[in-house]
């Protein structure tokens, strides 16, 4: 693939010198990640509060779920187009912004319609999260550390998945769900300070030919842009790969992980959060290694296939090893977090496999469909609970059977292997962008 000003992309791809203050903006702007990962996984520990505190059932505790997803998949690609254009640090911002704001709202909801509705608003905000430090890591670094420097930013983020879930119920057994998310809140306008103080768009002393790719380079419109991201087969596969491996994460760590847990396994809400939060713990340690090792190997395909795997190993056993107490629960759901944190190759292998000038736009095709994973399997998950559901109620909650749940979780068994097809799929890239190895390729 090329593009109309080779010159231009080979520029850009250049490599640069890392520094301290490279990493201190870039981690930083994870902060944004970190705390829309917050939003995003704070009702697995709330749910059962929200459904007596609105009187629903597994299926509208899906739909808050989901819309969240929904609004999230339909903003991805136009965000990746700004922040194609204009300047990361501005979006981010103008998110971050609204973000604080929907976790106010959401606090404040009376109805559950209102409530909703912030959820829906919030999922719009989150499509410039993790989008937005792509952008701004491609230009801090040399792409063969971008795998590393992306794996550390999930990292980030999945720290903000753990505080979803064991501080967030302490928080709301001592103050309540709502004070509980003003104080989320409260953090949120922390974080934007920081942003607003540290984050910078690229280097000091970058030419114009450094950031003018995603800037303002218009000799490649945007339809262009658009149809060159689509037509690479490489970004549906890496999208594919990455969203099968997040589900378990999205869906069990995010919104059914801890119910999951009191109910089929007679686990107590503080060990179900903290076995759910494991998820995320796992994927903490896992990220950075799967990164660093990729880098290490200048290869992208074997750790995935490798970690798609061993991720359908993990998920049978917590599936179909029978009796399973909480030590061995921790055990397995961490495993899992650790080999489903693969999903961070998908990042750079899109980044290495499209021109500078569409990083954004190629990363949101990728993102739409890892987000577009858990808007529809979300919604999925809670009707088959229903379907299966014999309508016991216990202390207004719906209780649901272990083997209702065992039917609702095999989907995943099925989209895992899914991910490990699309691995297998996967073009090689040797930790090369597109235009580098285009051209030692030509010589």
């Amino acid at each position: 693939m090329t593009v109309d000003n080779p010159t231009l992309a080979l520029e850009t791809a250049k490599p640069r010198k890392s520094t301290v203050l490279a990493w201190v903006v870039c981690l930083t702007a994870g902060l944004f990640f970190f705390y829309e990962f917050i939003q995003m996984n704070m009702l697995d520990a709330i749910s059962t509060d929200l459904m007596r505190g609105f009187g629903i059932t597994a299926g509208k505790i899906s739909l808050l779920g989901s819309v969240f997803f929904i609004a999230n998949t339909v903003c991805l690609f136009p965000a990746g187009l700004l922040l194609d254009q204009l300047s990361a640090r501005k979006v981010i911002l103008w998110a971050m912004g609204l973000t604080v704001a929907c976790a106010i709202g959401f606090a404040l909801a009376p109805t559950f319609s209102l409530a909703l509705f912030f959820r829906l608003l919030a999922g719009t905000t989150n499509a410039f999260c993790f989008l937005s430090c792509i952008i701004i890591a491609s230009r801090w670094f040399n792409p063969k550390q971008m795998a590393l420097v992306l794996s550390l930013i999930i990292t980030i983020a999945m720290v903000g998945g753990v505080m979803a879930h064991t501080p967030l119920v302490w928080l709301t057994d001592t103050l309540g769900w709502r004070n509980a998310i003003l104080i989320d809140g409260i953090l949120g306008v922390i974080i934007w300070i920081a942003i607003w103080a540290v984050v910078k768009d690229h280097p000091k002393g970058a030419t114009a030919t450094e950031t003018s790719a995603h800037l303002a380079d218009h000799s490649v419109s945007i339809w262009h842009k658009i149809k060159l991201a689509i037509m690479n087969r490489q970004n549906w596969l890496c999208g594919i790969f990455t969203s099968v491996l997040n589900l378990p994460l999205m869906v069990l760590g995010g919104l059914w992980g801890s119910l999951y847990l009191q109910q089929a396994h007679h686990l107590t809400a503080a060990q179900a959060t903290t076995v759910s939060s494991t998820l995320f713990i796992g994927t903490i340690f896992g990220s950075p290694l799967f990164g660093a090792l990729s880098d290490r190997m200048e290869r992208r395909r074997m750790p995935m296939v490798a970690g798609a795997l061993l991720s359908i190993a993990s998920f049978c056993a917590i599936l179909y090893v029978p009796q399973l107490n909480f030590q061995i629960l921790f055990v397995l759901f961490l495993v899992l977090g650790f080999f489903t944190a693969a999903q961070v190759i998908g990042y750079p292998t899109v980044a290495e496999s499209n021109a500078p000038i569409i990083t954004g736009t190629a990363s949101s095709i990728t993102a739409m469909i890892v987000m577009g994973g858990p808007a529809l399997f979300d919604p999925i998950f809670g009707s088959l609970l229903d379907k299966f559901w014999d309508h016991t109620i216990v202390n207004g909650t719906p209780l649901y059977s272990a083997a209702a749940y065992h039917k609702a979780l095999f989907v995943f068994l099925l989209t895992l292997g899914i991910g490990l097809i699309a691995a297998l799929l996967t073009h090689e890239t040797y930790c090369q962008p597109v235009e580098l190895k285009e051209n030692h390729d030509r010589h």
